[in-house]
């Protein structure tokens, strides 16, 4: 006699246009697998195991960008990408360990693979291979990135853009402006502030090309003044790439720059030396941002415990890939630091950013330069799965198709590859036990 709850699920599957009429009697195994032979899979995630790694090296804003392909045993593959100006052999290096694995298995093969990480660009090949893993994972389950994360906290994420510093003002008032009016930007960072100050003699205290004296801290207050009088007050505006990253002359230029209420001046002091962040940090009001070279989560926690920095600011291919930079994030937001983003690569990276971006909740901002804008080969490299543009006024839009939600524009790529190495996607067997 069929007992009540098999006789269950064959009413409610009847009631859902399952035919079963055949299959009264059959074992349960088959009834389950009957009802659902029509469902879709994009795979069995179980099953996967990764067969190779290749990369393609595109080229952006002069610089090498190199994006990565982890193909597995089924019809799905995932994309990363090292760190812009980053060496492609550091991830290949990683491979032998990667073959045969599982990439829904991400932490796990995240730990195996970090100890072949560093700072600066050293980490490009974990960080690389950390966001491909996430890619397949999402398309294994049919989910965006940041569901695997636990959740969205917001569907468009902001982006900060950058402006190369000149002195010719009337430039950078027009480029400012045109962030704000035109392309929709409610934060901008001032980058390559020391720019203004080329060729102007007598900026520097006692000749010490790191010290600069009133007249160069002048100089530099009345630049970043003049970019918040163009955009107004409303308008979150940060700076870097200062002249003199030591105590002594960043005590001094931070004073300065205090009526103009910056977001944060980057990397004021080097981030190997907290205490000397700390004693900065003590010391002025403007807020101090860095990371953009620190490898893994560890090096981000000294600079949380000690309260040394306002603004934790990775960058995501270098840090460790998506899943440590929330992690970066969530320490943070724990010890009421804020976190930005820092970026500059192909949109593969920039898409990576904005599932991280969106599933962390002290993510302020992320960075984006507007020059890519200008640069046809920048938005040409991928398009997304969903159909959404990238960004639009100001804000990256977080995607709801499974992965990070782009595919190569393989014809594009070629028309961008890198002079240094052509090949699209070639074999690396070389690298298979190296």
């Amino acid at each position: 006699m069929l007992n009540d709850s098999r006789r269950d699920f064959l009413k409610k599957s009847s009631l859902g246009g399952v035919a079963l009429g055949g299959m009264l009697f059959a074992p349960v195994e088959e009834v389950v697998a009957a009802a659902t032979s029509n469902v879709k899979r994009a795979s069995s995630p179980s099953k996967l195991k990764i067969t190779d790694l290749r990369y393609v090296i595109v080229k952006h804003l002069g610089r090498p960008c190199p994006i990565l392909r982890i193909d597995t045993n089924q019809d799905i593959y995932g994309y990363g990408e090292v760190r812009d100006g980053g060496e492609v052999k550091h991830a290949l290096m990683l491979k032998k360990h990667l073959l045969g694995q599982n990439p829904c298995n991400v932490e796990k093969i995240f730990k195996l693979i970090k100890p072949f990480g560093d700072h600066g660009r050293l980490g490009g090949g974990v960080s690389g291979v950390e966001m491909a893993l996430w890619d397949l994972a999402g398309k294994a389950y049919g989910v965006p990135v940041w569901q695997l994360l636990g959740g969205r906290y917001r569907d468009k994420v902001r982006l900060y853009a950058d402006t190369h510093g000149d002195r010719d003002y009337d430039l950078i008032k027009s480029k400012v402006k045109t962030r704000v009016d035109d392309q929709g930007y409610t934060w901008l960072k001032m980058t390559r502030v020391r720019n203004v100050l080329e060729g102007i003699a007598g900026i520097y205290e006692g000749g010490d090309r790191n010290q600069l004296n009133n007249k160069g801290i002048g100089i530099v207050a009345d630049y970043l003044q003049m970019i918040r009088d163009t955009v107004g007050g409303e308008v979150a505006i940060c700076a870097d790439h200062f002249v003199g990253r030591n105590l002594k002359n960043m005590t001094r230029v931070g004073h300065a720059l205090e009526p103009t209420r910056l977001a944060w001046i980057e990397e004021p002091v080097d981030w190997q030396q907290p205490d000397l962040l700390k004693t900065l940090r003590d010391t002025i009001n403007t807020p101090i941002a860095v990371g953009e070279n620190m490898f893994a989560r560890e090096s981000f926690q000294e600079l949380c415990d000690k309260q040394a920095v306002d603004i934790l600011h990775p960058d995501m291919a270098t840090a460790g890939g998506i899943l440590e930079t929330k992690k970066i994030g969530d320490y943070g937001e724990d010890h009421g630091i804020g976190q930005a983003l820092h970026y500059a690569g192909t949109p593969v990276s920039f898409m990576a950013n904005v599932h991280c971006a969106a599933a962390t909740q002290n993510c302020a901002v992320l960075e984006y330069h507007p020059e890519g804008e200008e640069i046809p080969e920048w938005t040409g490299i991928v398009h997304t799965t969903g159909g959404q543009p990238l960004l639009e006024n100001g804000y990256a839009n977080v995607p709801d198709s499974p992965g990070l939600g782009i595919e190569l524009n393989m014809e594009h790529i070629k028309t961008v590859l890198h002079p240094d190495d052509t090949s699209i996607f070639a074999s690396t067997a070389g690298w298979d036990n190296r």
